[in-house]
C-alpha cells in the first residue's frame, strides 16, 4: 500500500513537471508569435503609408504642374522601402519615406504660392490620412517594443531561462531608431522647388 502511494506520488510529480514544461514551451511560442505579429503591424502601417504616396504625388503634381525634388524624394523613398529586406533596413527606409512625406507636406502648407493645393479636398484628405498613418506607425512600434519586453522578461526569468535555452528561444533585440534616418530634412525657404 505504501509503495502504491509513492508510485502515484512520483507519477503525479512527473505529470506536473511535464505539464509545466509543455505550458512553458507553449508560452514561449505564443510570445514569440506575438512579437512577430507586432512587427508585422509596423510593416502594415508602412505599407499603408506607401500605398498613399502615389495618390499624394498625383494630387500635388496635378495642382503644382511641375515635378519637384520633394516629390521625387518621396517616390524614391517609397521604392527603397518596397525593396528593403530585413527589419532594420525596412524600418530605416520607412522612416525616410515618412521624413520625405513630412517635408513635402510642410513645404506645401507653408508655401503661399499654392493656395489651390492647400484648398484641394483630396490633398487635405490625403495629408490627414498620412498623419494618421504616421501616428499608427508610432503606436505599432510601441506595441512591438512592449511585446519584446514581455518575451525577453519570460526568457530571462528563472526557471524560464533554463527552459527557453533548451527550447532554442533567446532574447530579442529591442527596436532602436537609427539617428541618421530620423533627421528632419531641411526645408530651406518653405517654397516648393
Amino acid at each position: 500500500m505504501r509503495g502504491n502511494v509513492i508510485l502515484y506520488g512520483a507519477i503525479g510529480v512527473i505529470v506536473l513537471l511535464g505539464l509545466f514544461v509543455m505550458l512553458s514551451y507553449n508560452g514561449f511560442v505564443s510570445m514569440d508569435q506575438d512579437v512577430n505579429a507586432k512587427w508585422s503591424e509596423v510593416e502594415n502601417q508602412y505599407q499603408r503609408q506607401s500605398d498613399l504616396v502615389p495618390n499624394l504625388v498625383s494630387v500635388v503634381s496635378s495642382s503644382v504642374r511641375i515635378e519637384t525634388s520633394l516629390l521625387q524624394n518621396v517616390t524614391e523613398a517609397r521604392s527603397r522601402w518596397q525593396s528593403a529586406s530585413g527589419l532594420l533596413n525596412k524600418d530605416i527606409a520607412g522612416v525616410q519615406m515618412t521624413n520625405g512625406i513630412t517635408a513635402l507636406v510642410t513645404a506645401v502648407s507653408t508655401a503661399e504660392n499654392y493656395p489651390e493645393l492647400q484648398a484641394n479636398k483630396q490633398y487635405v484628405a490625403l495629408t490627414d490620412e498620412l498623419a494618421g498613418t504616421q501616428n499608427r506607425i508610432s503606436v505599432a512600434r510601441g506595441r512591438y517594443i512592449e511585446s519584446i519586453q514581455k518575451f525577453n522578461t519570460a526568457v530571462k526569468q528563472f526557471p524560464g531561462n533554463v527552459l527557453a535555452g533548451s527550447f532554442g528561444f533567446s532574447g530579442k533585440e529591442y527596436y532602436q531608431a537609427k539617428v541618421e534616418a530620423m533627421q528632419t530634412p531641411s526645408l530651406g525657404s518653405g517654397q516648393l522647388p
